[in-house]
Order: C-alpha cells, then sequence, then structure tokens
C-alpha cells in the first residue's frame, strides 16, 4: 500500500475539453481512485489537467502525534 501512496500527481492531455473528460473518467475506473483536485488549461493548442490523487491511507493522530487511531475488525474506531 505505501508504494501506491508515494505519487499521487497525474498528468492528462487531451484535445477537446470531452476527450479530457473521458480520458480521466476512464482512468479514475481503470485505477479505482478518486482525484482531490484538478487544475486544467490550455496549453499548445490541447487541454492539459494536472491532478492530485486521494491517498490511499490516512493516519489520524492526537495534536501532539503520540498516540493513533485505529478501526477494528468490526468498524469502531480506537485509540492505539
Amino acid at each position: 500500500m505505501l508504494g501506491e501512496n508515494r505519487r499521487n500527481l497525474q498528468f492528462f492531455e487531451a484535445s477537446s475539453m470531452r476527450e479530457l473528460y473521458d480520458y480521466m473518467r476512464n482512468w479514475q475506473e481503470a485505477n479505482h481512485k478518486r482525484l482531490l483536485s484538478i487544475s486544467i488549461q490550455e496549453d499548445a493548442g490541447k487541454f492539459c489537467c494536472i491532478a492530485l490523487t486521494n491517498p490511499t491511507e490516512v493516519v489520524i493522530t492526537s495534536e501532539d502525534g503520540k498516540r493513533h487511531a485505529d478501526v477494528t475488525s468490526t468498524g469502531y474506531l480506537c485509540t492505539l
């Protein structure tokens, strides 16, 4: 899982907004990931998008960072 979380920057490019949308939607479905934020700009006559994917892991900690939360096998949140 750590390897999946190391690279969350993606680049997409297409000749039209419709094509860019379809390309990004297909990428999401194929990779089972959501896009956290996107920025679309026109560059050299193409529509380009830089996107960040959601991290695959999130660590919830106490304010001081010393205690971590975990989810039990029954779905409850507990402190480690």
